[in-house]
């Protein structure tokens, strides 16, 4: 797949900030949901389109768990990176 990792987290930082959530502080074990973030399930559908469509392919719909964290979206990406 080849993503660049340092785009998706461009991807994710620029929702944030479109969907008025604070990107101050947010890392890789920041939330996705409660605490975190406070995504509901429209801002989870939204993220996970803008990443399909920039990549092909979403670790919201992958059919596994769904991603936790800021970083299990991106260990998503890692993952699915050529060695």
């Amino acid at each position: 797949m080849g993503v660049d990792l340092s785009e998706a987290r461009g991807i994710i930082t620029s929702f944030l900030e479109r969907a008025e959530k604070s990107t101050d502080g947010v890392t890789d074990t920041t939330g996705l949901w409660g605490d975190g973030l406070e995504l509901d399930s429209l801002e989870a559908a939204e993220l996970s389109a803008l990443l399909e469509d920039a990549f092909g392919s979403d670790p919201f719909s992958a059919g596994d768990d769904l991603p936790e964290t800021v970083g299990d979206i991106l260990a998503f990406y890692e993952a699915a990176a050529p060695a």
